[in-house]
């Protein structure tokens, strides 16, 4: 279940209801959960408890087409998607990485490719282009933006200035969408933590399992 409470049909505001209706059809998507896709559909119910932050996040998406009559992206759909991509898997979002996936094959990125995103640097499907937008989403995301002039200067080579602006732009918005989801525990990040510490089997403790070199 998600951290934060979820907002229901009859108590959301009218922009967020249209898309409800969207997506959920005449149900409630807290009473009767589920998308077209799979998913919960609890990003959509608790960010709506915010409009206004529920307004800035959908504005994004509308950016390039989502829920929109048209995109007035410039920005290459495949390029962008990489990077969505590789954003979500080092970010460790089920939810970003799953649903992009999706929106990679429709943009004609292969299964192949998919499947590599997480083994990129040493892989044979992605050319140099593709590499170039793929490290510099681990700049951004793993270096917290330190890029080496070197990486940009070869991102460049490839991408205008205002296309380097928008995947940067693009990686940093589900950057948030990955670190979010996680924390609130939406969609397919509704999981427990799995670092934790696993005890010594009960016959474990009473032996001498670390040797001497423990001792007072």
């Amino acid at each position: 279940m998600p951290r934060l409470r979820q907002v229901s049909r009859k108590d959301a505001s009218e922009k967020v209801r249209k898309y409800y209706e969207a997506l959920f059809g005449d149900r409630d998507p807290v009473e009767e959960p589920g998308t077209a896709t799979g998913t919960p559909g609890n990003w959509w119910t608790v960010f709506a408890l915010v409009p206004y932050i529920f307004e800035h996040a959908t504005n994004h998406f509308g950016m390039f087409g989502m829920f929109a009559d048209k995109s007035v992206s410039q920005l290459d759909g495949r390029v962008r998607e990489l990077g969505i991509l590789r954003t979500g898997y080092t970010q460790g979002s089920q939810f970003v990485f799953s649903q992009h996936c999706k929106a990679a094959r429709r943009f004609g990125i292969t299964d192949e490719k998919i499947a590599a995103i997480p083994y990129w640097s040493v892989s044979e499907h992605f050319d140099e282009k593709e590499r170039a937008i793929l490290a510099w989403a681990d700049a951004l995301i793993l270096q917290g933006g330190r890029a080496p002039d070197e990486l940009f200067e070869a991102l460049h080579s490839f991408l205008s200035d205002e296309d380097i602006l928008e995947l940067t732009y693009h990686v940093m918005g589900y950057n948030l969408h990955a670190v979010c989801c996680k924390a609130l525990r939406l969609e397919y990040d509704d999981v427990p933590e799995r670092i934790r510490e696993v005890p010594i089997p009960q016959e474990g403790e009473v032996a001498d399992w670390a040797g001497n070199a423990w001792s007072d």
